[in-house]
Formats: structure tokens, C-alpha cells, sequence
């Protein structure tokens, strides 16, 4: 439930802070903008209209504060054959779908899910992102006037030494004035914004995307909205994680993705494209101050205020000062410590991470790295457990009765150890199989359960099934068939 005290409090705890570090996110967010309409083959204003509008849109309805959210590469990259294929109104359409998916998405609670994302996980995640934010700037860092070097340089210095002096004005933002002007007065020929495309001049308008409401376009844009919503919830769930962690504060991942969802669906309806949380922009704003919903209002507030009035004036910053905040923050987002780690941190930790970084980094693509990932840590999880699985037998001293005692947790991948502890070839009139200090947890672990009653069975053992937990016993009733004669009968093959 909404707490309207605490939430006015995200907009107007850190009034200066946001409003100011908001100006730096805005001056960087031009250039990517830009740069993410031409990866996804449309004009730059689709890419300026749907950073603006996104960023508006979860600073009002998002579960981050602090946190900025606007067209990103991850979702660009996604559009390219639907835009080559069918054109801009397709990706508009596409755009509004994955919206109402992340609607749904967070009205059914599924942000729950980033549980299930471990910790070294997230460290290869954002390994992998300072990698790829810093290889980003390497085409401007190659066959550019010489000019560029020393002004990276010295952003790259004002950057660091800046807040010696005073922290009162973000480091960042000084940076990008002083070279502006810098390159203004003495008229030095180096790449600027401009060069990345042109600028829009117009307000964006509401409209409709203009394609036909059949289902053949459902079909055409369907695949594309899914694989957008997915991966845009990926990288916001991921990013939330580490601002979480950076500003020590805690935020409501359902309503991210409620939020998310409602940006992109109005998004769509304004001429832009698909986007989500981008951290390389949160770090940039969390460092320069931004704390507060405001800070990512007037992120898109200043971009759309910068290329629609003050365009000309932006288009001369140079790029090299933006190279040089980029590269600040691919260093601070790179988990250095995790390098050292790796001779002490256990070897399954420092594979899943490494993974991570390598799958994201070789396809580009946070959401295959993130799955490689997760799905790499369920295995390790799973084959540690099975490892403390074990089952101790015992004969009565009249030799009748075989006990065998399970200790551990009885799932897919301790099953087979479970039937390999069993000598069905043992003539005992009795067999009791003693689970009080064991767990069943699937259909795997009950089949076997089965199997291994049946088999006894057969050779005329009377089996026992003792000491079930209350949760063992509801799955074991639901599935077992050891006690259901006719589904026995047919397992036994008579």
C-alpha cells in the first residue's frame, strides 16, 4: 500500500541534489539516445522522446527512486528485424505490448523473482556492464582528431579532483561546461553531439500507432514485445538491485515493474521506443547526488527542454567530455573486489560470475548472460545438496528386518543415490525405509519412493514408509501410487 508521506518525501528530500545531478543525466542520456534509435534503425527523436518519457513516467510511477530509466541499447538492439521488416509504427505497437506485459507482469508479483538471482550473479551482471559501457566509448576514442585525448584527460581529472575542492556541484556537470566552453572559444574540430544526429525541434504528440488490428500483426509483434518486456524487467530488477545497495535503501520490485510497464505504454503512444533501467546513468546520478524521484523527472524534463530549445547549444558539447563521464563510470561500476576474490571465494561462485561476464560481454545481451547465470547456480545449489544426501541401513537381530534411514533432501538429483542405497537382492521379510531426518521435495524423488517399494514388493517384502514430515506427506499422497492397488498393479506389470 502507497505510504503518501514517504512518497512525498522521495520528491522532495533532496530538492538541490536531484535537480542538479538530473542535469548531468539529461546531458548524457543525449548521445545514447541518439545512438540507441541508430542501433534500432529509426530517426534519433524516436530514441529522444522515449528517454524523455520513460524517465518522466517511473519517476512518478516506478518503485526506484533514484534510479533513471530511458531507452537503452538492451532493448534496441531487440527491434532491428522488426524495424527492417515492417517499420516504425510495428515497433510503436511492440512497444505498447511489452508495456501492458510489465503491467502484468508486477500486478501478478513476479518481481519476486530477483530472489532467485545470486550474488554472484549480480557481480558478473554488473561486471559485465561496466565492460560494455566502457567498450561503447572505444569508437569514440578511434581515428578522432588528437584533440579528443587530452580532453577525455582532463574531464576524466576534473571528474576525480573536482569534489577535493567542494562536492556542491556535481563534478560530472563541471566537467561538460568547462570543456564546452573550452572547445567553443577556441573553435577546436573534435566530435560533438551534434555529429550523432539531428536534434528534434518539436514537442512529441500523442498518437496511435498506424498499423492494422489484425491478429497477423498480434502475431508479427508479439514474439518481439515478449522478448522486450523480459529483458527490459531483467535489467530493472538488476539495476534496482544495486541502487538498493548503493544508497543503502529499500524499494518495492513490483511496482518497478508496474511502473516500468505504464512508461513504455505511454511511450509508445508519443513516437518512442522501448526502454528500461539504465545503470550506468543510475550510477552517474546516485554519484552526483541524485537520491529522489525528482532526479530522474528532471532528467527527461532537462532532455527534452535541451534538444527541443536548447538544441543548438547542445549539439556543440563535445563528445570527449561525455567519454570521459562514461568511462568514470564503467571504473565505479566494476566490482574490483571480485578480482581478488576469486582465490578465495568458492570455485562453483567464481565459475557462475565469470560466466556472466563472459556470456553478456561475447552476445551483448544482459538477459542471456543473467539466465546462463542463474541456470549454472541452480545446477551447483542442486548438486551441493545431493552431496549431504546419504542412506544408512541396518539388519534386526533376528535377521527379517532391513531399516534403511535417509538423511537429507530426496529431489531429481539425490534420486538416483536414493535407489543405488537399496539391495532389492536381499531376501528380508520386512523392509522399513525411515525418512525423519530426510525431505521429499518432487515428482523425481516420489517416482523413485515408488520404484523402490515396488521392487521390494515383488520379491515378497512387506515395506514400511515411516517418519514423513507433514510436507513429505501431502506431496507423497498427491503423487506416490505405492499404495493405490490398480496404478501398482500396472506398474508391476501384471
Amino acid at each position: 500500500m502507497l505510504n503518501f508521506h514517504a512518497y512525498r518525501d522521495q520528491w522532495s528530500g533532496n530538492i538541490r541534489g536531484d535537480l542538479l545531478s538530473g542535469i548531468v543525466v539529461a546531458l548524457a542520456l543525449i548521445p545514447e539516445a541518439i545512438a540507441f534509435s541508430i542501433i534500432a534503425g529509426v530517426d534519433p527523436k524516436v530514441g529522444l522522446y522515449g528517454a524523455f518519457s520513460i524517465a518522466v513516467v517511473t519517476a512518478i510511477a516506478g518503485g526506484r527512486p533514484g534510479m533513471i530509466s530511458a531507452a537503452t541499447a538492451a532493448t534496441a538492439v531487440l527491434m532491428v528485424t522488426l524495424v527492417k521488416d515492417h517499420g516504425l509504427q510495428y515497433l510503436l505497437a511492440t512497444t505498447v505490448l511489452a508495456g501492458l506485459m510489465q503491467i502484468a507482469a508486477g500486478a501478478a508479483g513476479l518481481g519476486k523473482l530477483m530472489r532467485f538471482v545470486s550474488r554472484s550473479v549480480m557481480t558478473g551482471f554488473v561486471n559485465a556492464l561496466a565492460i560494455l559501457i566502457f567498450l561503447a566509448q572505444v569508437p569514440e576514442l578511434v581515428g578522432v582528431p588528437w584533440l579528443t585525448y587530452p580532453l577525455v584527460l582532463g574531464g576524466l581529472a576534473i571528474v576525480y579532483l573536482f569534489p577535493l575542492v567542494t562536492k556542491a556541484v556535481p563534478a560530472p556537470l563541471v566537467a561538460i561546461i568547462a570543456l564546452t566552453v573550452l572547445v567553443i572559444a577556441f573553435g577546436w574540430d573534435v566530435r560533438t553531439v551534434g555529429d550523432m544526429g539531428a536534434l528534434p525541434d518539436t514537442l512529441p504528440m500523442f498518437l496511435l500507432p498506424d498499423i492494422p488490428l489484425t491478429l497477423e500483426t498480434l502475431t508479427i509483434i508479439l514474439p518481439y514485445a515478449a522478448a522486450v518486456a523480459v529483458v527490459g524487467l531483467l535489467e530493472s530488477l538488476m539495476t534496482q538491485n544495486i541502487v538498493d545497495e548503493l544508497t543503502d535503501t529499500p524499494s518495492d520490485r513490483n511496482r518497478e515493474c508496474l511502473g516500468q510497464g505504464l512508461a513504455n505504454t505511454a511511450t509508445g503512444f508519443i513516437g518512442g521506443m522501448a526502454g528500461c533501467a539504465m545503470i550506468g546513468q543510475s550510477i552517474i546520478n546516485i554519484k552526483s547526488g541524485g537520491r529522489g524521484r525528482l532526479s530522474c523527472f528532471a532528467a527527461g524534463g532537462y532532455l527534452l527542454f535541451m534538444v527541443v530549445v536548447l538544441g543548438d547549444l547542445v549539439a556543440r558539447i563535445p563528445m570527449a567530455a561525455l567519454v570521459a563521464i562514461m568511462i568514470m563510470v564503467a571504473i565505479g561500476t566494476f566490482s574490483w573486489s571480485s578480482v581478488k576474490q576469486l582465490r578465495t571465494h568458492p570455485l562453483s561462485s567464481s565459475v557462475v560470475m565469470l560466466a556472466t561476464v563472459v556470456v553478456v560481454v561475447v552476445t551483448h545481451n544482459l538477459a542471456i548472460g543473467v539466465l546462463v547465470g542463474v541456470l549454472l547456480s541452480g545446477i551447483f545449489f542442486a548438486s551441493k545438496i545431493a552431496q549431504i544426501f546419504r542412506v544408512t541401513t541396518t539388519l534386526s537381530e533376528d535377521g527379517r528386518t532391513r531399516t534403511y534411514a535417509v538423511e537429507g533432501q530426496l529431489f531429481f538429483a539425490s534420486a538416483e543415490d536414493f535407489m543405488q542405497a537399496f539391495d532389492f537382492k536381499e531376501a528380508v521379510e520386512r523392509v522399513v525405509i525411515d525418512v525423519s531426518h530426510a525431505h521429499i521435495w518432487d515428482v523425481s524423488s516420489v517416482a523413485a519412493l515408488d520404484m523402490a517399494v515396488v521392487k521390494f514388493r515383488r520379491d515378497g517384502a512387506e515395506v514400511e514408509l515411516v517418519g514423513m514430515n507433514e510436507a513429505s506427506e501431502t506431496i507423497v499422497d498427491r503423487l506416490a501410487i505405492h499404495d493405490k492397488p490398480d496404478a501398482m498393479e500396472r506398474l508391476m506389470g501384471h
